[in-house]
């Protein structure tokens, strides 16, 4: 998954979508021990759902270290909690 074309095209998608770029920027932002055990979880739930395959390969490509550093790059740090 760590292909450019894969990686451009989340970050298309969340250059066009606020909620999943808020997503994206609070998953990427974790420690990649941490954003490992997390997403693990949320997989193990979309299994439940029957969750597309594409949907299954773009929550793996987001624990590999070099996916979620160049997700970061481009979308930036998440926002600072509402006070």
């Amino acid at each position: 998954m760590t292909d450019a074309p894969d990686v451009d095209a989340i970050i298309e998608v969340a250059e066009r979508d606020t909620s999943i770029a808020g997503v994206l920027r609070e998953i990427c932002a974790l420690d990649a021990a941490v954003r490992a055990g997390a997403l693990e979880l949320v997989d193990a739930h979309l299994r439940t759902q029957a969750a597309a395959a594409d949907i299954l390969h773009v929550v793996q490509a987001l624990r590999e270290d070099a996916v979620a550093r160049r997700i970061a790059e481009r979308l930036g740090p998440p926002s600072p909690p509402a006070a």
